[in-house]
This record gives structure tokens, sequence and C-alpha cells, in this order.
């Protein structure tokens, strides 16, 4: 795949500015960028998520100082080692992906900024995989650094006599290179719903976005996953299934194709959810029937908390205090602390290991384009799962959508699915 690079400032898969484009993004140095055909503008609770999340394969970071264990320095000086800036590399320094460290090999004063131990303040303590200086690229191992290649012109013991921790040299040691690598663009577009969902497997943790009418819910995923037929699954849903028997937003005498198909078939074991049963009791759901006859579990969650608990798993938060609910029956049992003399319970994350949304408009990259209010819980969602699956009802080639209008970039996206025409969300 090719390279996107993010910019702290929020712009994903940018490049230089064209020469008299207007500069409405700009890269952490303040330099003005411009985008690729499918990039797209984030803000800046997005870009951190998208890091800690693990969707960064690569941090690239430019500190003052790194050690032979692969701890760095970032932004701080032998003047004033109790003032230290972090930045966003502390952030970077967590970033599931390679952490690549670029920096000058010697300060100007010719002392070496690639130490044994760091003699400024750590901020990101055993995470640097490579280093790459001016003269050469060394690699962070178990047993310590390795020179891997050299600077046209640099011999092997001219770095290590520059190189303030002890250097190995690799036995395939090479010289620098800077010829670029060509990529194909990937394609995430699926024939089908059942081709999409094809290794969704049987015990699946799922996400499902849906509220109580079929405007926002991936019914034709849904179908696809039904006939898949994959059972014992747990489903995160803001619903279990209530729209087929409320009827919003279906016409008179149809049945909405929602989470109640997947119920019927037995493939539900479990649901987390804020609304699992119908608000009618003459009109009880099918979730709602299967759990009074003891077929499934569930777990309520106010529906606030439970997007905050999908968000925190996207943004590789583990757990966050909320005020909601405490001292009621869902507080039983969970964590709780008192802050400016309020209680708030602890709530853990929430991930999925497929999740099934839907968009309206999206391009071959995944960059996601929703219609009206059903983005809803989809948006939220697309980040939290190791898989996410969208249906969407037209498909344009990158730079195809305005990048001010995307919502999910394609970066959360795995895969795409066409709606077919005339497919409706009801039965």
């Amino acid at each position: 795949s090719p390279i996107l690079f993010l910019s702290e400032g929020g712009a994903l898969g940018y490049q230089g500015a064209p020469s008299g484009q207007e500069l409405a993004a700009v890269d952490s140095s303040g330099q003005g960028v411009g985008l690729i055909p499918g990039g797209s503008i984030l803000s800046t609770i997005d870009v951190f998520a998208l890091v800690r999340g693990g969707y960064a394969d690569t941090a690239v970071l430019q500190p003052a100082q790194v050690s032979a264990q692969g701890d760095f320095s970032h932004w701080t000086t032998a003047a004033t080692p109790a003032l230290f800036s972090p930045g966003w590399a502390s952030d970077l320094a967590n970033a599931p992906g390679k952490v690549i460290a670029i920096l000058p090999h010697s300060r100007s004063d010719g002392n070496p900024n690639i130490v044994s131990q760091c003699t400024l303040p750590v901020d990101g303590p055993r995470c640097v995989g490579l280093i790459v200086t001016d003269v050469a690229v060394l690699k962070v191992g178990d047993e310590g650094l390795v020179l891997e290649e050299v600077a046209p012109g640099w011999k092997a013991d001219n770095v290590v006599a520059i190189t303030g921790a002890p250097l190995s040299v690799s036995p395939n040691l090479r010289e620098m290179s800077f010829e670029p690598v060509s990529a194909q663009l990937p394609n995430k577009v699926y024939s089908s719903g059942l081709a999409a969902i094809h290794d969704l497997p049987q015990g699946a943790t799922i996400m499902i976005d849906g509220f109580a009418g079929p405007g926002g819910m991936p019914s034709y995923l849904m179908v696809a996953l039904r006939d898949h037929g994959a059972g014992d699954l747990t489903l995160i849903s803001n619903t279990a299934g209530v729209a087929r028997v409320i009827g919003f937003g279906t016409p008179a005498g149809r049945l909405a194709i929602d989470h109640s198909i997947l119920v019927d078939n037995h493939q539900i074991k479990k649901a987390v959810a804020s609304f699992p049963v119908s608000p009618s009791p003459s009109r009880p759901s099918s979730f709602e029937l299967a759990l009074q006859r003891g077929e499934v579990e569930v777990e309520v969650v106010p529906q606030g908390t439970l997007a905050e608990r999908i968000r925190a798993g996207a943004a590789g938060v583990a757990a966050f205090y909320t005020p909601t609910a405490a001292g009621t029956q869902i507080a039983e049992g969970k964590e709780s602390r008192i802050f400016d003399g309020k209680e708030y319970i602890l709530e853990e994350a929430l991930r999925a290991d497929f999740c099934l949304i839907r968009g309206y408009k999206a391009d071959t990259l995944g960059n996601i384009v929703y219609k009206g209010t059903s983005r809803n819980f989809n948006s939220v969602m697309a980040p939290a799962a190791r898989t996410t699956i969208i249906e969407v009802e037209q498909l344009v080639e990158p730079g195809g959508l305005n990048p001010e209008e995307i919502v999910t970039p394609g970066v959360f996206i795995d895969r795409i699915v066409l709606r077919p025409p005339g497919f409706l969300g009801y039965e």
C-alpha cells in the first residue's frame, strides 16, 4: 500500500503544497501542505486516537537524544533539563507500530546525540526501534545498537567513533539508499456482502450500528451475516433490534431488517446495548423474547456511556470515569471515585473483532461521507474494530470526495461493499 503521511495539524495523506494553492492545511512545522487524492482532514482528538488506536504503522519523530535501549528525550536542552516539551512525541512513543528517530548524529559542539543512557528527561522509554541520522542508520536491538547503513563517504569506524554508546557493525552493512519505492493503491471493494464477511468467525465480537429506524443500519451486511451463519456472537450496538417491532421509518405492512434477524437465526449469545428491548411491552422484540427464554445474555449501558466506551476503545484508552449511572444498578460492582464532591464510576473501553456499518458515499480508499443523522454510531464504531466493513450507496474514485466533508478517514475502513440497487432496508 502507498504511504499516507499524517500531520500533527490533522492532514492525513498530505504532500507538498502546489504553488499558488491556498494553505488551509499545515504540518507541525507550520509549512503549508496539500492533500493527495483521497486525503482527509482530522481533528486533533482524531489524530491522537488514530495514533494510540494502532492505525499508525510507523511513527517518525525528531528527538534531542536517543539511548542504546531506545529511550528518547524530546526538545530538551542541557541548559534547561527541567523544562521539556513532549508535544506529540510521547503519544507517538506509544504507537503500536515501529518508532523511528531522526536526528543529527552529533550536536553542534561535537558531543553525541546517541548515548548509552539519556542524560535528559526521558519522554519515551524503550520505544525507538530505528535511528536515522545524517551519517548512518542504526537498529536498536536486544543486544544494543547495530550499524546497518552508512552515508556515502563514511566508514563504519568513523561512525563508531562519534557514537556515544557501544555500536556493533552488521555483517550486511550497506550504503544508505534514497531511491523512492512505488506502491499500489489498496483494493478495499468487495463484490458482495457475503464476500466481505467470509472470514467472520464463530464466537466473534461484532459492532453493528442501529437506532430505532433503518436509516443508518447496515441492513445489507446484516442479511449477509445471517446467511453466513456464524454464531455464538457478542453484539455491541445501541439497540438489539427494536426497529422491527416499532416500525420507525418503515412503510406500513413491512418489517425493518435489523439485529432481530440475527437473534431469530440463533446467532447472538450476548448483547451490550443501550436499548436492548422494545419500548412497548405489547410488542416485545426478538431479543427480549430470547432473553426471557434464557437464550441470550445482556449488558445494559447508558447510551452516552456506550458511545464513549466505543470511542475509548478506538482511541487506545483502556478506561475512563463518568458520573453517568453512579449510584444506580448499572454501577454495581464497578470501581467508583469522588471528583470535586461528585461520584464517578469506572467504565472500560469496548473493541470488536468485526464492525458492520453504513455510509452514504465512499471512495475506493474507504473515506466515508454520511447522510444526515444516519452518522450516529457509525462513525464512532468504525475505528473500534480489527476489521471494519461498510456498505454504501455510492462509490467514487480517490479525489471524488471533498476532504472537508469526509467524516471517517479510509484508514479506519478495511472493506467496502456497494449496496445493491433496489435493496430495501425492510422486508
